[in-house]
């Protein structure tokens, strides 16, 4: 059975949200409030007013529910980071990492992996040496420079158990989809 790409991009957004939660607002987080994923500066930067009193604030990230937040997470995440050209698995790999920390982040992260020069920006050079490797080769060195980049932030202490609990996820299931 053949999946569309919206098809494909609904069911790596299920399983990102699956990380992401509900709302919070740990004091630690450098990302503030946040609900599914999408912080109060990402839904400013979106103009999510979802109590329509015309300013975007704690309230509205609150209000976030799995629709509202998917146009941002399309855009902001699977388009920039051109996981609709990725191969399944990789996709995912990548599309989990833009959001948990970053897009340009991911993209980097991506071109180690394949040895492409890390420009931060995807583009036939990078997308020809993802194309040349298995995908789960590319999902177990994405894994290994993930955990080290956690490892090394000084919140690993409060943040890790978590991080690492969804990084062996994200692993599994990529390599499932791969």
């Amino acid at each position: 059975m053949r999946v569309t790409p919206d098809e494909r991009f609904d069911r790596r957004l299920k399983a990102v949200l699956k990380h992401e939660g509900g709302y919070v607002d740990h004091p630690r987080d450098p990302g503030g409030a946040t609900n599914l994923g999408v912080t109060l500066g990402t839904a400013k930067a979106y103009r999510l007013d979802l109590d329509g009193d015309g300013d975007v604030d704690k309230n509205d990230v609150r209000l976030l529910t799995p629709r509202t937040a998917a146009p941002v997470y399309k855009d902001g995440y699977w388009l920039k980071c051109q996981c609709d050209k990725l191969p399944a698995g990789v996709d995912y790999m990548v599309f989990d990492l833009a959001v948990n920390s970053g897009t340009n982040r991911a993209i980097r992260y991506l071109q180690r992996a394949v040895g492409a020069a890390e420009d931060g920006k995807i583009g036939p050079k990078t997308l020809r040496a993802v194309e040349v490797l298995e995908e789960a080769a590319v999902i177990r060195r994405m894994f290994e420079i993930r955990e080290a980049f956690y490892r090394s932030l000084p919140t690993f202490g409060t943040f890790g158990k978590g991080w690492m609990r969804r990084l062996h996820d994200v692993k599994v299931i990529a390599l499932a989809w791969a």
